[in-house]
């Protein structure tokens, strides 16, 4: 029962760690965490620190003062559900959107499967149509 808990907590670890070291940008960080055949899938399938990497980006040269907070974590054996939160001010282009100086803030829901204390693979939700109504690309009360 001992090394189940060990082995718990060292997901929920690692995966911390990756929320904050993938919004910092931290190729060596995320290069330990991430296992070689790390894939995203959101909906797309985004493989390795790049994929990571590059997805963040995105976002990050549109909000760059993004910070990302994991609100909510559950583990079960090698599985980690993450509830986490964005906050930042859309500063540049998003999806086409010019800069709107607005506070936004997104909630997502990302599933992690760890092997071998690396996380090897993850499934991740996120609110965009929220995101979109706050930067004015969807109306507010549309449907998403």
């Amino acid at each position: 029962m001992l090394g189940a808990m060990t082995t718990t907590t060292h997901n929920t670890t690692i995966v911390r760690q990756c929320f904050a070291e993938a919004s910092r940008g931290n190729r060596a960080a995320l290069e330990e965490i991430l296992a070689p055949d790390f894939v995203i899938h959101i909906p797309d399938d985004h493989e390795g620190v790049d994929g990571l990497l590059g997805m963040v980006q995105v976002f990050r040269s549109a909000i760059p003062d993004m910070t990302v907070t994991v609100d909510h974590q559950f583990a079960d054996g090698d599985y980690v559900a993450s509830r986490f939160t964005v906050r930042g001010t859309h500063e540049g282009e998003l999806f086409g959107a010019p800069p709107t100086n607005r506070q936004v803030v997104v909630h997502g829901i990302t599933l992690s499967r760890c092997a071998d204390g690396r996380i090897a693979e993850e499934w991740e939700l996120v609110d965009v149509a929220g995101l979109l109504q706050q930067i004015g690309l969807l109306p507010e009360g549309a449907p998403a």
